[in-house]
């Protein structure tokens, strides 16, 4: 039996027979082509990408249809790609000018793009892997060769490979993959984005193991907790397919909580909020039970498109989701993105460290005509709900002032062109820094609410890379640090009487639940299939025993200590449940 831990993007357990898909790692050598046949190689070449645009525009209509034009737009990215005119042109000047072999110029030139898109910031880097995936695409077309495994499936498995593109994840067939795992990718590329609207259990970046295991052997996957287990014997896949069950019966109980308030038996109300990415995602938060949509990250809309998306564009996403949560709100934030091509002139070289660099607030600051154009949208929005706006990242006054500033002079100019908008929409700041921590006092005179990112927040206070999987251990949400911090995050905006929300991973955590409400958070965001899990913890405990829970991890000095408490305190509220 081997355990093999990876990154958990989209949830579940699952038990199933592999189906192993080969890397297919093209070896492609350095040839060249003779003069005289240099019309027929791009004729071949030309071939090759309508064959591929053929391709892409099939997922693009299949995702359509299962998921929505939110996620199709990830094809409508790829379909740019390969249209572009600059990679048309640099293709046919390798082949005709270099007389460069077709294959070699294809690999040459776009592998070429993907490390240019490997140096950006992480969420930037995600793009490589849509490169590669066209890449992989032309290949196969130019050489003949079709991938045909997954189109193949004809009974329930679990695929296995080194990685899985956004195109091949579009195509899984939820009725008969059960779930997958691959040796590469991050929680930010678009195969986990796809693969969660999907619910498809997922586990990525496991490191190398397709060596270790057989097509048609059983194996566990978690995409909980982000474990495969190759080979597992009996009496683990006894345990997992008990787990199974209960999940199955948990999840059919907290069906029941849908239209139940998140209160305590104290008496104590919680409000539970989504987290989402696209308008598409608004229905599961609003099936579960939500209270409003508590994150809504706007970065899809520049990741999945190659031009700057248009006021109109901002506003028909972010007017669907309003429409689509009447007297709820909705927390809309601004643009966390770093260094990008789209954005700025810079080149990559100019940045070696954009987590430290010109992202997020930092960015739109820079960037004013793109954060003015998102700040219109946004208020354009708030005539139609209970909007509310969100800047990342501020790590000073000054920074907040200025966005605070900017998102005034938005309002004058919309008001003078008589553009209907909420003038009084509430503004709020996310906590993610150390910096933004130690000044809350200060900075939350100056805010409706706040939002406290438990993901960028433990990363800067830790000192740690989360993408690093050399330090990937030191990265822990129970270290003590982490806890005071957030201890004094909620104290500040407690005696200030500002609303406080956490809206990390930590959040989505039945785990961290008791400590966060201990801890005195009221207003917890979560991805929407964490929301019965999360509501039903709140239901079960006393706001009285989770301050006692609380009380006790602050007092511990190692972040193996506080989580073994945690994981002890919640395996009794879930017997106590049970029972």
């Amino acid at each position: 039996m081997l355990k093999l831990q990876g990154i958990a993007v989209s949830p579940g357990v699952t038990i199933g027979e592999a189906l192993v898909l080969d890397s297919e790692g093209f070896r492609i050598p350095r040839r060249f082509v003779e003069r005289s046949a240099v019309d027929t190689e791009l004729a071949r070449l030309a071939t090759a990408v309508a064959e591929t645009a053929h391709e892409v525009e099939r997922n693009r209509d299949a995702i359509r249809a299962e998921l929505g034009d939110k996620y199709a737009a990830i094809f409508e990215a790829h379909l740019a790609m390969l249209h572009d005119t600059k990679l048309q042109e640099e293709l046919t000047s390798a082949v005709r000018d270099k007389n460069w072999w077709p294959e070699y110029a294809v690999s040459r030139t776009l592998r070429r793009y993907a490390k240019a898109f490997q140096n950006l910031d992480n969420h930037i880097a995600q793009r490589a892997h849509d490169i590669y995936d066209l890449e992989k695409s032309l290949l196969r077309n130019l050489l003949g060769q079709r991938r045909e495994t997954l189109a193949a499936i004809s009974q329930p498995v679990i695929v296995l490979a080194h990685n899985l593109t956004p195109s091949e994840t579009a195509n899984l067939d939820r009725r008969l993959v059960r779930g997958f795992a691959t040796e590469l990718g991050g929680p930010g590329s678009h195969t986990a984005i796809v693969a969660e609207g999907l619910e498809i259990p997922a586990v990525v970046g496991v490191g190398p193991f397709l060596a270790d295991v057989s097509g048609g052997e059983p194996v566990i996957l978690d995409g909980n907790q982000g474990v495969i287990i190759l080979q597992p014997d009996e009496e683990t896949i006894a345990q997992y397919r008990l787990e199974e069950e209960a999940a199955r019966t948990v999840a059919a109980r907290l069906d029941g909580l849908r239209d139940l308030p998140a209160e305590t038996t104290d008496g104590v109300r919680v409000q539970i909020m989504g987290n989402i990415e696209f308008p598409s995602e608004v229905e599961q938060c609003i099936s579960r039970g939500c209270d409003g949509i508590g994150l809504y990250r706007t970065e899809f809309l520049y990741l999945t498109s190659r031009r700057e998306p248009t006021e109109e564009d901002h506003y028909a996403a972010y007017s669907e989701v309003v429409k689509a949560m009447p007297d709820k709100p909705v927390v809309i934030r601004t643009l966390d993105l770093g260094a990008d091509k789209m954005l700025t002139e810079r080149t990559p070289e100019e940045e070696r460290n954009p987590c430290l660099g010109l992202r997020s607030i930092r960015l739109s600051l820079r960037q004013l005509p793109i954060f003015r154009t998102q700040l219109r949208a946004i208020l354009r929005a708030s005539a139609l709900g209970d909007v509310r706006v969100m800047f990342p990242l501020v790590s000073t006054i000054v920074e907040l002032r200025q966005a605070r500033m900017v998102l005034a002079d938005v309002m004058e100019d919309l008001a003078e062109h008589g553009i209907a908008f909420n003038p009084k929409m509430p503004v709020g700041m996310m906590v993610e820094t150390p910096a933004a921590v130690m000044m809350l006092d200060a900075f939350i005179k100056e805010v409706d609410f706040v939002s406290i990112g438990t993901n960028d927040l433990i990363q800067y206070t830790l000192a740690v890379d989360r993408g690093n999987k050399e330090v990937a251990d030191l990265y822990n949400a129970c270290d003590p640090a982490v806890l005071r911090l957030l201890r004094r995050s909620l104290d500040v905006a407690h005696e200030a009487g500002v609303p406080a929300n956490v809206c990390g991973q930590m959040s989505g955590s039945v785990m961290y639940t008791q400590l966060l409400l201990g801890l005195g958070l009221r207003h917890l965001s979560v991805p929407a299939s964490a929301i019965p899990e999360v509501k039903q913890v709140c239901r079960s405990v006393s706001v009285t025993d989770c301050r006692l829970i609380a009380n006790k991890a602050l007092t511990m000095h190692a972040a193996q200590e506080v989580k073994a408490y945690l994981r002890d305190q919640m395996r009794r509220l879930l017997a106590h449940t049970v029972a």
